[in-house]
């Protein structure tokens, strides 16, 4: 059904539409998909959606990306629970006696941290809340510095859970061949620029060489005040799990089996997880003896459990990708935008439009599963850099992570650092688009650049 016209922008428009409704990625993938096959498939949208998953998950490269962030999920549990992300905070953290260096240790750890945001966003919260605390720092800034050391720091990192989602869609989406969806990712990472960006802020925002505006300036005067660190509203503190207790080993082993394996599989992700559960498996049950085989495999299981929600998102993006295949949008689209269109406007064009899209409904993965297999054809179309309109495609997921203020990491980097959300998210609000400014000024020079 390649030709039916502007029905075909119709799953898209569902998807936009239910999230901003729902506020939900999940549901809202439901809906579209729904809404593709009811095009498709009439009455019989019931079998064509269970047919298009089936499919999905026979494709190499979707049930890779699903067995990496499983897996990851699984990782992230084992590390967590044996205490090796809180010793290797503590270390960090033992010799910090001022706000300003409490904050720039919770940069540092955002860099450091890289596996995942989910873990990146809890592990620094409740690590370094209490510091930040003693030291009187607004728990405005130490959620400001979370949030933005997550999604930005993941997609310059190609071995992130972001990183891995993407080179399987670079793969789906003819952007890469066949197992080169990683080295792809490589060669867009230097044009990620919001992600380069907002860690640039960060230090600069910390040590008060760009001044306080807004919200943020307000929390930083209840607090020179004698006021309480957290904005009203804020969650309790006698609510927070205490960090198990362990050995800086316990974190350091698994992330350097983690990325050597990697590297030597030829960025192979799958091949690093693996080795990494295997190492931390040995390290806690049989050199340190400190869980069992059972104990093991239940967090390994729990730490996937925790993944499934992200697993049914990028199964179900795939699938609103095969709809949209099948109904025509990309040729669709690319009819619509080319006579208006320029190969230099390209990548910052796109960022804008996705910026928004990822900022209006909290939809991250599930935008790129929508976008590039546009983005793609059409650079191809107008000859514009690829590498640099997949960098552009890649930020405008990051920023929305970063803004959106129903988004998972901001919620999660609000309950780690015991800020009330619409606080955190209207206080860091200049920051993100300071950085989104830069960022289309950046797109639009190398734009013009790469095409004269």
């Amino acid at each position: 059904m390649a030709d039916s016209g502007i029905l075909a922008a119709l799953p898209t428009l569902a998807v936009l539409a239910a999230a901003i409704l729902l506020r939900s990625t999940l549901p809202a993938l439901v809906v579209g998909v729904l809404v593709g096959h009811a095009l498709l498939d009439g009455t019989g949208l019931v079998g064509g959606l269970a047919d298009s998953l089936a499919r999905q998950l026979a494709t190499p490269a979707v049930a890779w990306v699903l067995l990496v962030c499983g897996l990851f999920g699984g990782l992230i549990e084992l590390v967590v629970e044996a205490g090796g992300a809180a010793a290797f905070a503590g270390l960090v953290t033992s010799r910090i006696t001022t706000g300003r260096a409490a904050l720039l240790v919770a940069w540092l750890m955002g860099l450091a941290i890289f596996i995942d945001d989910y873990l990146n966003a809890l592990l620094i919260g409740h690590s370094l809340r209490p510091v930040t605390d003693r030291l009187r720092v607004p728990r405005e800034r130490l959620a400001y510095v979370i949030d933005a050391t997550a999604a930005p720091v993941c997609i310059l990192v190609p071995l992130s859970t972001w990183a891995v989602y993407v080179a399987g869609l670079l793969e789906s989406t003819g952007a890469a061949g066949a197992g080169e969806g990683m080295r792809a990712y490589l060669g867009l990472i230097p044009w990620a620029f919001y992600g380069w960006i907002t860690v640039a802020l960060v230090p600069l925002v910390s040590l008060g060489w760009i001044p306080a505006w807004g919200p943020m300036r307000s929390a930083d005067l209840r607090v020179a005040a004698g006021g309480p660190t957290a904005p009203p509203g804020s969650p309790l503190p006698q609510a927070d799990r205490p960090p198990a207790a362990g050995r800086l080993a316990d974190f350091l082993v698994p992330v350097a089996v983690l990325v050597a394996a990697t590297a030597l599989s030829k960025a192979d992700a799958l091949h690093g997880v693996i080795w990494a559960l295997l190492a931390a498996a040995v390290q806690q049950g049989l050199v340190r003896r400190r869980l069992s085989a059972g104990q093991i495999a239940d967090l390994a299981c729990r730490g996937v459990g925790m993944m499934v929600p992200a697993l049914a998102t990028i199964l179900l993006a795939f699938a609103l990708k095969d709809v949209n295949d099948r109904l025509g949008l990309v040729p669709l689209v690319i009819e619509a935008v080319t006579p208006w269109m320029s190969a230099a406007a390209l990548p910052a064009v796109a960022f804008v439009a996705l910026a928004l899209v990822t900022f209006a409904t909290g939809s991250f993965w599930g935008t790129y599963a929508v976008a590039l297999p546009i983005v793609v054809p059409l650079a191809r179309e107008l000859h514009a850099d690829l590498p640099l309109t997949l960098g552009a495609v890649v930020s405008a997921g990051a920023f929305g992570s970063h803004a959106c203020f129903f988004g998972d990491t901001t919620v999660l980097s609000s309950q780690a650092s015991g800020c009330e959300n619409l606080a955190h998210a209207a206080s860091q609000l200049p920051y993100v688009l300071l950085g989104a400014a830069l960022c289309v000024a950046a797109y639009l020079a190398c734009g013009v650049a790469f095409t004269a």
